[in-house]
C-alpha cells in the first residue's frame, strides 16, 4: 500500500502557514454565499454523488460543495488548510441538522489511506494549492479505483483567470516551484496531471452569471476586503501610493469591462474522470 507522503521541509511549512493565513483573513465565506453560491450543487450533480456515496471534499472552504453533497444524502468529509473556514462552515448548516466530518487537511498529503472515497471533489479549491502535480496524486491516491474525481476551476482566460494574471504585478513574488492558480482550469494542463490515471474524463466549460456588483467600484471594494489573494495584493503594495492607485484602477477596469447590464460572467472548467482501476497513485 502507498502511504502519504507528508512533507517536513521548513519552507514548505511556512508557505502553508501563509496560505492558511491568506485565505483566513477577510471573509470568504461571504464569497462562497454571496457571489458564487450554485458552482458547488454543479460539481455535486456532475460527479453524481448521492445517497450513500462516500465523498471528500479537498480545500472545501466553508462548504460551497460539501454542504450540497451531504444534502444530496451523501457521507461526507470536507477537508481544508485553514480550519477557521470549516468552523464557519461548521456553523452554518448546525440548524439544517446536517451530519459532515470538518477536518483539517493539507491537498498535498492528505491525511487519508489509499482508496479511502467513492468520490473526491473541489471546487475552487485544490486550484490555489502551490504544487500541482503533488496534488492531483494525492487525489488519485485517495480515491477508490472506479471511484469519481470531480474538480470544478476557473479558467485561465475567464473573468477569476484574467483576475490572477492581472494583480500578478502586485503580489509577492510566488515562492519556487509554485505554479499558476488558473492553470487547473485548462484541460491540457489536466491530461497532463492525471494521464492515464484516470478514465473517461470529461471537459465541460461553463459560464457562471454572477449579479452580485452593480458597478465595478462595488466589486473592487467587495473583493479587496473580503477575498484573501486580492487582500495580499493591497497588502503588499500598502507602502507604495501609485501602485496601490494602479491596482485600484487595474481591478475597476477589469470589472468594468465584464459588467454588462448589472451581471458578469465568469468562466469555468468542470472535469469528472474515474479512477482507472489498474491506475498507481503516485507517478
Amino acid at each position: 500500500m502507498t502511504t502519504t507522503i507528508t512533507r517536513t521541509d521548513e519552507a514548505d511549512q511556512q508557505l502553508k502557514l501563509r496560505h492558511r493565513k491568506l485565505w483566513a483573513s477577510g471573509d470568504y465565506g461571504a464569497v462562497a454565499r454571496e457571489v458564487i453560491p450554485g458552482l458547488g450543487r454543479l460539481l455535486v450533480e456532475a460527479s453524481r454523488i448521492g445517497p450513500g456515496t462516500l465523498v471528500l471534499d479537498v480545500a472545501a472552504g466553508t462548504g460551497n460543495a460539501a454542504i450540497p453533497a451531504a444534502r444530496a444524502g451523501a457521507r461526507v468529509v470536507a477537508s481544508d488548510l485553514t480550519p477557521e473556514l470549516l468552523a464557519e462552515g461548521r456553523r452554518d448548516v448546525e440548524a439544517e441538522g446536517l451530519r459532515l466530518e470538518w477536518e483539517p487537511g493539507d491537498a498535498e498529503a492528505l491525511p487519508y489511506p489509499d482508496a479511502s472515497f467513492d468520490a473526491v471533489m473541489s471546487c475552487v479549491g485544490v486550484m490555489f494549492a502551490p504544487h500541482h502535480q503533488l496534488t492531483a496524486d494525492e487525489l488519485v491516491r485517495v480515491t477508490r479505483p472506479g471511484g469519481t474525481i470531480g474538480l470544478l476551476n476557473w479558467t485561465p482566460d475567464g473573468f477569476i483567470g484574467r483576475m490572477f494574471a492581472a494583480m500578478r504585478p502586485f503580489m509577492p513574488a510566488p515562492p519556487p516551484g509554485a505554479q499558476p492558480p488558473p492553470l487547473w482550469g485548462d484541460p491540457a494542463h489536466l491530461q497532463e496531471l492525471f494521464g492515464d490515471r484516470v478514465d473517461t474524463p470529461v471537459y465541460r466549460v461553463g459560464s457562471l452569471p454572477v449579479t452580485r456588483f452593480a458597478t465595478a467600484g462595488e466589486f473592487r471594494d467587495f473583493f479587496r476586503d473580503k477575498y484573501g489573494p486580492t487582500i495580499a495584493a493591497y497588502r503588499n503594495v500598502a507602502d507604495a501610493p501609485g501602485r496601490l492607485a494602479a491596482l485600484d484602477e487595474t481591478l475597476l477596469g477589469l470589472a468594468a469591462a465584464a459588467l454588462r447590464g448589472g451581471e458578469m460572467r465568469w468562466e469555468f472548467l468542470l472535469f469528472t474522470a474515474t479512477r482507472a482501476a489498474d491506475a498507481s497513485s503516485h507517478r
